[in-house]
């Protein structure tokens, strides 16, 4: 798994005056037949925010980077692509983001390089940090008769399901001050 981590794809496209509609159109198709692909986790669309404003941000999540190879190799995708062609004023732009870099997102400033490891590191420590001592303070008898390797595998499994849906979007935000000083 180290060598094929799960994946985001971040995707910035500019779409033509006035081709708005056919772009969601077909960006509702090309999300549908992702959807169908192995490993497809979910996707994420950030419309734009102002009217003057033509730019679309879509995040496509993958379990691992062998199945997103495969949707990005795949003729239904190719497809989509030359479409997308005729409705877009560039290429746009694609990046690929794995590991903790994933935690460290920001909608609102796309395009933005992660923060430096250090911070990533010392923000997810704490974070996991805090997540541990609350489980602690809850009971576990729910846990007791299982083997304490499950009892394990089940609060990492917590803590991470929390930290990537819960805890790390909010703290991201919250110290983007920090994270991100010159944005």
């Amino acid at each position: 798994m180290a060598n094929d981590p799960p994946v985001t794809v971040d995707v910035m496209q500019r779409v033509r005056p006035g081709k708005e509609r056919e772009f969601e159109i077909l960006l509702e198709q090309i999300i549908g037949t992702a959807s169908t692909f192995t490993g497809y986790l979910g996707s994420s669309v950030f419309r734009p925010s102002e009217e003057a404003s033509s730019e679309y941000r879509v995040i496509f999540k993958f379990d691992r980077l062998e199945n997103l190879k495969h949707w990005e190799i795949s003729t239904e995708r190719q497809k989509y692509l030359t479409q997308a062609k005729e409705l877009t004023i560039n290429e746009g732009t694609f990046s690929i983001i794995t590991g903790l870099e994933t935690w460290f997102t920001l909608p609102s400033k796309p395009g933005v390089k992660p923060p430096a490891r250090y911070k990533m590191v010392l923000v997810s420590g704490l974070a996991i940090f805090a997540i541990n001592q609350v489980l602690a303070l809850l009971p576990a008898d729910w846990l007791g008769p299982l083997p304490p390797l499950v009892q394990l595998a089940i609060l990492i499994l917590i803590t991470t399901a929390l930290m990537t849906y819960v805890v790390m979007p909010r703290l991201t935000k919250l110290l983007a001050w920090w994270l991100y000083p010159n944005h």
